[in-house]
């Protein structure tokens, strides 16, 4: 499993469902048309940023932290799931992965992709995770079979990567599960004038996606 992972969990599961009013607005767009941006969201309280500590007993077997695990795999998609922490009346909440590669094998983004719930006309959610040195205006487009593509707004930035978090209608979803394949393309910010274009295999997306959680917005 990649240090990617967590990330891709804390992210589209908690701060992403906050953002489905922005998929909807997004999906909306016409394709190759730049998605709306995300409202701004409110500044933090003073101090919100600044760590406070935690004793060790946070960290006790007494206190289990959640993990990650694979729970199936699906031609070319894994399906991740939350192990929540025994004693909590909830089921394990599960979305689809995959890590993708350039044509030399090198790993470059990862992608992870899960059901809405009361999303309107976004069905689904997805969250893109690329190199930092990814020319952010330029956005993340993506294009199935060679059709055409639309482009989507990137959220932020981390050390780790930045994130495209995209809202997917009925529409989109029925293209993957369909199709064989998607590119995903971005462009280095160090050329411009290049396009880094990246294979998003669809093979064993329908099953993937059929058992990926319906997550509340």
């Amino acid at each position: 499993m990649t240090r990617l992972l967590s990330a891709l969990w804390a992210l589209p599961l908690v701060a992403g469902l906050s953002a489905a009013p922005a998929f909807a607005q997004d999906s909306a767009q016409s394709s190759e048309q730049p998605a709306e941006q995300p409202a701004e969201q409110s500044q933090s309280p003073i101090g919100g940023a600044l760590s406070m500590g935690e004793s060790d007993a946070d960290a006790t077997p007494g206190n289990p932290q959640a993990e990650t695990y694979t729970k199936a795999t699906h031609g070319d998609w894994e399906v991740q799931c939350l192990r929540v922490p025994e004693g909590t009346n909830a089921e394990d909440p599960c979305q689809m992965y995959q890590l993708l590669k350039d044509e030399n094998g090198g790993d470059v983004a990862e992608v992870s992709v899960f059901r809405l719930q009361n999303g309107g006309q976004v069905v689904a959610g997805g969250t893109f995770v690329v190199p930092l040195e990814t020319l952010l205006t330029q956005k993340l487009s993506i294009s199935v079979d060679g059709g055409q593509a639309k482009r989507y707004d990137f959220s932020f930035c981390t050390q780790v990567g930045c994130y495209a978090r995209v809202g997917f209608t009925a529409d989109d979803i029925a293209r993957f599960k369909a199709g064989s394949a998607a590119t995903v393309a971005i462009v280095p910010a160090l050329a411009p004038d290049q396009r880094v274009e990246l294979e998003m295999s669809l093979s064993g997306f329908t099953a993937g996606f059929d058992e990926t959680s319906e997550l509340r917005q």
